[in-house]
């Protein structure tokens, strides 16, 4: 079953299906050529109705990613290019995969705190913090920081994949992500459902570029080892 956001600018159903099926392509879970099972199982296993299906089907045949033989089934077509609006999310359940989304817990704009990595161009930055999910697991929790310099954002703006948002919202799409994969401790500002602060997990520090020289985006993100893992696959 995927998890249904609550924000105002959450993708339809049918585009989260579509997202979750691309995700799968893009990671090699789904092969090219390989068929997918009959539409009212996959209705069934996804939890949503078949119309809602066929409109993500739909969705990914537009994409060039699937193709539709009428008597035979339908057919995964793998695209040379990432098509999913999450193309560098590279957290996955532990039995692999899951639609990421995301609750927000606090937007700011401030200046950059003493410590934090340089990058970009201004003394200030927009500043997110999420929990997020996979499926209808929270994984993680993350903080984010834009720069300021290449505009600035409201909590009304957010969606899901804050790469989409970028594009719509600030006209830019991020291009190239650096990741540097540790281990951490929770931060204090952890909501206590998802951990305790100082409790020993995963940690993600991620650089990541636009179309200048310049990192513009700085994030940390906190994972549970115990629901998630880290995949990078070569391909």
């Amino acid at each position: 079953m995927v998890r249904s956001s609550q924000n105002a600018n959450a993708l339809p159903k049918y585009v989260q299906l579509s997202e979750l099926l691309a995700r799968d392509i893009d990671a090699g879970r789904l092969l090219d050529g390989e068929r997918l099972p009959p539409e009212r199982e996959m209705a069934a296993t996804l939890g949503t109705s078949i119309g809602t299906l066929r409109k993500a089907l739909a969705a990914l045949e537009n994409k060039g990613l699937l193709r539709r033989v009428q008597g035979s089934g339908n057919y995964i077509r793998k695209s040379a290019a990432a098509a999913g609006a999450y193309p560098m999310f590279r957290l996955e359940l532990l039995s692999g995969g899951g639609l990421p989304s995301a609750e927000v817990l606090g937007l700011h704009v401030m200046q950059k705190p003493r410590g934090l990595p340089a990058f970009g161009h201004s003394s200030s930055a927009t500043r997110i913090r999420r929990r997020r999910y996979l499926n209808d697991v929270a994984i993680a929790v993350e903080e984010i920081w834009l720069d300021a310099a290449v505009g600035v954002l409201d909590t009304a703006d957010l969606s899901d994949s804050l790469y989409q948002t970028y594009l719509k919202q600030l006209h830019f799409w991020i291009t190239r992500a650096e990741d540097r994969v540790s281990i951490s401790a929770l931060p204090a500002w952890t909501p206590l459902d998802f951990g305790h602060p100082r409790t020993a997990c995963g940690y993600i520090e991620r650089f990541s570029w636009a179309d200048q020289p310049t990192a513009i985006e700085f994030s940390r993100t906190w994972f549970d080892t115990t629901k998630s893992v880290y995949v990078q696959r070569l391909k």
